[in-house]
């Protein structure tokens, strides 16, 4: 599949089919995620890989009610939960190098579009949750304090594929030379 078509192609799935990951395809997703870009090589990016129905159940309770990929947390055969080393990215001698601060968001922002473009790309789903009880998913994963939960998605072969959502046109968000021209 061509980056393009990747990129245009990729879709939020919420319902997946119970149909395993296999090893090799999940460590190529994890390689995606390993050669991401980062704020001077840091890397500062772990991921947590979550099988077991019990955890993905307590990890489901973690998101609101009312959040439309609450049921795809038990769905999908893996849940893919995406930590941030605080400190680490956006830092240069131990002080934050720009008014940003910490770049953990940034980076792991990265390190996520790449995990979801190439699960796209061999076959498999993805949905990038964001509203969810931070807190509480550290203490469920035993993530310690000097790492944060940024996000996480459940991973899975979809049950449909999904419409395309309406997109801005490109001069909706670009200006050339100065704001608003």
């Amino acid at each position: 599949m061509e980056l393009a078509e990747a990129i245009r192609g990729r879709r939020s799935i919420r319902k997946y089919k119970p149909d395993p990951v296999s090893e090799e395809t999940l460590k190529t997703i994890l390689e995606a995620v390993r050669w991401s870009p980062s704020w001077a090589n840091t890397q500062c990016w772990e991921v947590i890989v979550v099988k077991d129905t019990e955890m993905k159940s307590k990890l489901a309770e973690t998101l609101t009610q009312t959040n439309p990929a609450r049921n795809a947390m038990t769905e999908a055969p893996l849940i893919l939960v995406l930590c941030g080393k605080k400190g680490v990215s956006g830092f240069k001698k131990g002080e934050a190098a720009t008014v940003k601060g910490d770049w953990l968001m940034f980076d792991t922002g990265i390190a996520m579009q790449n995990l979801c473009l190439t699960a796209h790309a061999l076959g498999l789903g993805t949905v990038i949750i964001g509203l969810f009880d931070h807190k509480k998913t550290e203490e469920i994963l035993g993530v310690p304090p000097d790492r944060e939960v940024v996000a996480m998605t459940p991973l899975g072969y979809p049950v449909a594929e999904s419409p395309t959502p309406k997109r801005k046109e490109i001069s909706e968000f670009v200006y050339y030379d100065k704001y608003g021209k």
